[in-house]
């Protein structure tokens, strides 16, 4: 009996401690919950480090995953880790943590970066830049940066790193504005708004003075000197050393605009004929702007002659802005107002339907100066020309008063209800904002429409190509301009000026995004490289790997080209034996496997791995890297002089990686006659991989499809069999052509009048027996 009652009492004992730490591990799990995965990472930090002055971390902030940072005891900031609050997912599809110190009313007071797997700032850039581009916003406040971009571009900032760094400051910005709601500022209170709308009830015509005076037309003037100080402030010395000439003082550009669909302002710069015009052009809520400037620099940009872009203006209106381009522009020849300067440039642009933009609301002209420190590499800062509409020309328009409460006795629950709806009303504008924001990937392929319509045009034109290989094989002068034509602009287009190369790391990326969370986004975040990516899947299936690694791959393209001009000089080039190449070419598939292995494990390791493509020094980084990888480039390249596409042969893990889905493609486009291979091995010789075994097969895992043996197959000079054929055929041209000209001959002879008195001849063909030639000989009557 005491055996049972002992036993009954562990039970209990038993029951209460699983109770009591099952309470305690909920506690701690909800403050972990509460923190994300700040806590250890501030670990790792001083409080300093984020907020001057500051000697403690406090504890998390409730039902919001921040930390308050304080100086003794007065609350200094907070610190949060912005992948809690925005989706921080860079191109190697894993989250980029940055820890951010924010002070009371929004400024950045200090910002560390914690974590990434980003593939080119592992190695390839280093990172006191992306640091230095953090530090970039301390001081910065992320309520005004939200309602405004920053005054340059991060994408300028740091060259080779542009989704990275775009990710990294698109992620400070939302999460710290997201912060500040938490903490019950940014805009999310429940308060009645008061909104402005333009007036369009006034009306009249100002002179020049006036629209200056009374903010109705915004200026920007920008010196030499201030032109050139800017660039100094970029830190690149290429761009300082090509400043800009002149004195100082000297008036880079004067630049004007105004909103002229406010009836006032648009007749006094365009007069009444030319506004009226104007309205009824546009449609319903369209604004349209006015732009006019003068002094060295064009505010119209290059880019517009070119192909209709304005590529030195745009407008920006809080997170949104727009591109103006040829269809939205209208030329004018002067300011009607009395009084304006006689302009150079003026220009009438009308915004989109379908721009989110409000004419009562704030907005800037941003212009963008750059300079060109490279043939394909140039360095921007912008500058703003801030508007806002003046108040004598806006109405405004209040909330009705809400109704009273009925009864004193319910105010307590009339009190709790308007909080509570308050509440409400706070969430669901946090969520129809975060519904309405436009997520970072999209705005990306918007910035970049034009390259991303290059690059399909190439993509078609070399579908085409495949298409209809054998119409351009059979000429083999312009297969050749056409082959290195292509080569030189996905080396110098697509490679050096784009930067979309390919590597074995996106593989990776995308096998581990498989096995834990994948998203479309995460590999939309370089447009560029998700369409060769398509592109690639899709060829898989038509041609193998040979698509790619023959015609798209930068690397390739410059191993290739060097290869041509090392032949042209007279270099000897090296033939490998086949049975060497056999044992040699698996090397790159066994690589590839090590890196597979290696990135289940690690992948930030396997990405350091990865290092064996020397991709990102010749291709992304332009060689500017600490010369070890540059040594390596070299190598490689300079191996390539001798054994045409030597890293393609044996080493490139990326080839490997795509030739083993490769082997499922649905067609065999190469035509080969019986002959191949024996007895005639021409075109084994001349394969630039030797993917053309010697019994005449090809061996598609290998072949880049570059199309030299099809060239072959159908060239009547160097094929044996088309030799042959082309001889034949000759042969009966040759007789065709002695017999239609004896066939001449004798109709010719026939034709001829005997002389008078002379005895009639006539001739007669007689074949000879011993040639059975046809001879004419003369026959007397």
């Amino acid at each position: 009996m005491a055996v049972v009652r002992f036993t009954r009492l562990q039970r209990w004992v038993g029951s209460a401690l699983v109770a009591v730490l099952l309470l305690l591990t909920g506690i701690a799990a909800a403050e972990a919950a509460e923190s994300g995965r700040l806590l250890p990472y501030l670990a790792k930090l001083q409080p300093s480090d984020l907020v001057p002055g500051a000697d403690r971390f406090g504890k998390p902030t409730p039902n919001a995953p921040t930390v308050p940072v304080y100086k003794g005891d007065a609350v200094v900031g907070h610190a949060y880790l912005t992948s809690d609050y925005v989706n921080t997912t860079g191109y190697s599809g894993r989250p980029i943590d940055v820890v951010v110190g924010l002070a009371a009313d929004g400024t950045v007071t200090g910002a560390r970066l914690m974590d990434h797997h980003e593939p080119i700032v592992l190695i390839g850039i280093p990172p006191a830049r992306i640091n230095g581009f953090i530090n970039g916003y301390v001081g910065k406040n992320v309520l005004q940066l939200a309602s405004q971009s920053a005054a340059s571009p991060p994408v300028d900032i740091v060259s080779g790193a542009t989704v990275t760094v775009m990710v990294i400051g698109d992620s400070i910005i939302r999460s710290g504005k997201k912060v500040m709601q938490s903490l019950g500022q940014g805009g999310t209170d429940a308060e009645p708004v008061v909104t402005k709308t333009i007036d369009l009830s006034k009306t009249g015509v100002e002179d020049w003075a006036t629209l200056i005076g009374d903010g109705s037309v915004r200026r920007l003037t920008l010196t030499v000197g201030e032109v050139n100080a800017a660039f100094e402030k970029t830190g690149k010395a290429e761009a300082i050393a090509r400043a800009e000439a002149g004195s100082p003082d000297e008036t880079f550009i004067d630049l004007y605009a105004a909103l002229v669909t406010i009836p006032t302002i648009g007749r006094s710069l365009l007069g009444d004929a030319e506004y009226e015009t104007l309205t009824k052009q546009l449609k319903p809520g369209q604004q349209a702007i006015l732009v006019a400037g003068q002094g060295r620099y064009s505010f119209k940009g290059s880019g517009y002659v070119r192909g209709g872009i304005f590529d030195r203006i745009e407008l920006v209106q809080h997170e949104g802005s727009v591109r103006f381009r040829d269809k939205m522009h209208k030329r004018l020849g002067s300011v009607a107002a009395a009084g304006a300067p006689d302009f150079p440039e003026i220009g009438l642009f009308v915004l989109p339907e379908n721009a989110e933009f409000n004419p009562a609301d704030s907005w800037r002209l941003q212009l963008l100066v750059q300079r060109a420190i490279a043939a394909l590499d140039k360095v921007f800062v912008t500058f703003d020309l801030g508007y806002q509409p003046p108040d004598k020309f806006l109405k405004t328009e209040k909330p009705a008063a809400p109704a009273p409460a009925p009864a004193s006795a319910a105010a307590p629950a009339s009190a709790q209800s308007a909080s509570h709806s308050a509440a409400i009303q706070a969430a669901g504008a946090a969520e129809a904002e975060e519904a309405a924001e436009t997520p970072l990937w999209q705005r990306i392929w918007q910035n970049r429409k034009v390259d991303v319509a290059i690059l399909s045009v190439a993509i078609l034109l070399l579908t085409g190509i495949f298409f209809f290989q054998d119409q351009l094989t059979k000429r083999p002068a312009l297969y050749e301009r056409v082959r290195t034509a292509y080569l030189v602009f996905t080396l110098v287009w697509l490679g050096w000026y784009a930067t979309a190369q390919l590597s074995v790391v996106n593989v990776l990326t995308f096998a581990n995004a498989l096995r834990t969370d994948f998203r479309w986004d995460y590999f939309m975040m370089d447009p560029l490289v998700f369409i060769l990516w398509f592109s690639v899947a899709a060829s898989l299936l038509f041609w193998g790997r040979g698509a790619f690694c023959g015609w798209l791959c930068p690397f390739g393209s410059l191993q290739e080209l060097l290869s041509k001009a090392a032949k042209k000089i007279g270099i000897r080039q090296i033939t490998v034996p086949f049975g060497l190449h056999q044992r040699l070419w698996p090397i790159k598939y066994i690589i590839f496997l090590m890196l597979f292995a290696l990135s289940l494990q690690s992948l930030g390791t396997a990405e350091k791995a990865a290092e064996i493509e020397p991709f990102k020094t010749a291709i992304i980084l332009h060689f500017v890297r600490d010369w070890w990888f540059v040594a390596f480039a070299v190598a490689l390249l300079a191996a390539g002089l001798f054994i045409e596409r030597f890293f393609c042969r044996y080493l490139c893990p990326l080839g490997a990686a795509l030739a083993i889905p490769g082997r499922l493609r649905m067609f065999d486009w190469l035509r080969r006659y019986k002959e191949c291979g024996s007895p005639c091995q021409r075109c084994g010789n001349e394969c630039p991989v030797q993917a053309i075994h010697p019994d005449g097969s090809i061996n598609p895992n290998e072949c880049i499809q570059c199309l030299h043996c099809q060239m072959l197959y159908h060239h009547d000079h160097k094929c044996p069999v088309m030799i042959q054929k082309r001889q034949k055929r000759e042969k009966w041209q040759a007789a065709e052509a002695r017999l239609a000209a004896e066939k001449e001959a004798a109709a010719a002879a026939a034709a001829q009048p005997a002389p008078a008195g002379a005895t009639s001849r006539s001739t007669v063909p007689t074949a000879d027996p011993a040639t059975g030639r046809l001879t004419i000989r003369p026959h007397q009557s």
